[in-house]
């Protein structure tokens, strides 16, 4: 069976890229804005076997329910509906409890993992901010399908709230790297060397971890 490609022309594309959604095994190919149509979907079409490969992968979603495990911070926590007497949700040796409805244990738990995901990344943020000695206008979180953080020439930073469910040194690579936009607003190598210093230390495994598990940490939903 062949896969359906929905094309796309980005302004700042300099080649063509063929990608699958890890979530919905959607194919899109991205062209840049001149590019001729034709030949880049004779391309695309001729790499059905490597799209094939790519959603055998997809795994779909995972709701936030009464026993879903869960990633937090690099730790497995299990989600445990209390009863339905409503309280906040408690983090106890490796439990997130949570009262209330049982249908809406998703969407509080949720919300307080994108609470902690504020906390702990504006923590991250001000302690990298102190070390560059620049100004970060404030931070805020969301949730984007593509990038997991975003610097404003305004200075302010965005990132993915699903940051707080990878390894801590993951999440504070990602803000290492938007502090870093504050000193140059680039990919070049004084950023990079930037970047680098305010870390620590080299950030390239941190990055090639979200790499290679940043489709699981899409899965999660309430």
């Amino acid at each position: 069976m062949t896969a359906a490609i929905q094309v796309r022309r980005h302004p700042r594309a300099r080649r063509m890229k063929l990608a699958v959604d890890p979530l919905d095994g959607t194919v899109t190919l991205t062209l840049p804005p001149r590019a001729a149509l034709a030949p880049a979907l004779a391309w695309a079409q001729g790499q059905q076997g490597w799209i094939a490969a790519q959603q055998a992968r997809v795994q779909g979603t995972l709701a936030i329910a009464d026993g879903t495990r869960l990633s937090l911070e690099g730790a497995e926590v299990t989600i445990r509906w209390t009863g339905p007497r409503r309280h906040a949700p408690e983090l106890a040796d490796g439990v997130l409890g949570c009262g209330g409805p049982p249908e809406r244990t998703g969407a509080r738990v949720l919300r307080w993992l994108q609470d902690r995901a504020l906390l702990r990344l504006s923590e991250d943020t001000a302690n990298y901010a102190a070390r560059a000695g620049v100004h970060v206008a404030g931070v805020g979180i969301g949730d984007p399908r593509r990038r997991w953080g975003s610097c404003a020439s305004s200075g302010m930073i965005r990132y993915s709230w699903r940051l707080i469910l990878a390894p801590p040194d993951v999440r504070r690579a990602v803000a290492a790297h938007e502090v870093a936009h504050r000193l140059h607003m680039n990919h070049g190598p004084a950023f990079h060397r930037a970047w680098e210093a305010l870390y620590g230390t080299d950030p390239a495994p941190a990055m090639a971890w979200l790499r290679r598990n940043g489709r699981h940490l899409h899965r999660i939903t309430a």
